[in-house]
């Protein structure tokens, strides 16, 4: 087990991101939390934002809640707001207290508007101090964020991508680290970009001043194999030779699947566009990759975008969305 900054906690350096629990039943929620209680996992993170997943995970937690420590976060910047989410975590997470709550993808232009007199951080501190809540923490997308949160005190865990592809935040976990500020990584496989899931996590963990990864696992069998790292996880020169055409065939411009861009408003399946685009360029699979996406229909394909921008206004990478959908089209309408 592995001391989670200055909080207390005592947790597995592999945790459990809450994202895929959206697209699986409840009965296959309660299987993947008894693996994770057979694997000794025992921190689990979620959102307010991920649609059902507060309420199916509360659910398979019951009578076993206290072997678990809980994470979630809201994306609420107002007092109120904010106040009134947390009340809904508790809820639907059928609990007395949540272990850490966070500030759900806070821009570097919002940061400073987040902590006045009616603001979000406000509500985070009254429900720590009536107990509702052990700790408080802050994720993002935008490296100025966490930079600020580790200076500021004002935080206790930092989340931030970081993966084979995506290294930008190496000097801030360090700093983190040194601070007793717990470091969470998020998107360990690119948000699923990397195919090879027990190199990714090797590489993640490799590095002494990370205390968790939380890939995000819709399986017992994924449970298993991300855990089973934690045997293991010196890098060998085979390693990093494939770390190194990794780096080199996805570079950064590059959908994590995040979903953060969807709904598309004429009903594009962004995400999806683009994980076929890159079964054709980057895995030789292109018939395989034409056929599916001819299968998709025709107001989810590529080419139905109009170049309204909505998508990217909501991208937290800041992806051009337009310009690679229009790249999706070329490759797979041509």
């Amino acid at each position: 087990m592995r001391k989670f900054g200055n909080t207390g906690m005592e947790i597995k350096r592999v945790g459990f991101g809450g994202i895929p629990i959206q697209r699986i039943s409840q009965e296959d929620t309660n299987k993947v939390i008894d693996e994770l209680e057979k694997c000794g996992v025992n921190f689990i993170d979620t959102a307010r934002g991920y649609t059902i997943s507060e309420e199916y995970l509360g659910n398979a937690l019951k009578g076993r809640r206290e072997k678990f420590y809980i994470a979630t976060k809201s994306m609420s910047r107002n007092y109120e707001s904010m106040k009134k989410d947390i009340e809904i975590s508790l809820k639907n997470l059928q609990t007395d207290y949540i272990d850490l709550y966070q500030m759900h993808n806070v821009k570097p232009a919002e940061y400073d508007t987040i902590f006045g007199e009616d603001r979000a951080y406000r509500a985070l501190l009254e429900a720590k101090e009536a107990g509702k809540i052990k700790h408080i923490g802050i994720t993002s997308h935008g490296l100025e964020t966490v930079e600020k949160a580790v200076e500021s005190g004002k935080f206790e865990t930092i989340q931030f991508p970081y993966n084979i592809v995506e290294n930008q935040a190496d000097e801030v976990f360090k700093k983190a680290h040194e601070k007793g500020v717990g470091t969470i990584v998020m998107k360990p496989l690119a948000g699923g970009a990397i195919d090879d899931g027990t190199l990714a996590m090797k590489y993640i963990l490799s590095r002494e001043y990370i205390d968790v990864a939380i890939p995000g696992m819709d399986t017992p069998e994924q449970v298993r194999e991300n855990t089973a790292v934690l045997e293991n996880f010196e890098l060998t020169e085979e390693d990093n030779v494939k770390i190194t055409k990794i780096k080199s065939e996805l570079g950064t411009n590059f959908c994590r699947r995040c979903e953060y861009c969807l709904p598309c408003p004429q009903g594009v399946i962004i995400p999806q566009n683009f994980l076929l685009e890159g079964y054709y360029t980057r895995y030789g699979l292109q018939d395989w990759a034409i056929d599916r996406y001819k299968a998709l229909g025709e107001d989810q394909r590529a080419s139905n975008c109009v170049e309204c921008g909505a998508c990217e206004s909501k991208c937290p990478y800041e992806l051009p969305i337009i310009e690679m959908l229009k790249n999706v089209v070329n490759t797979l309408e041509k």
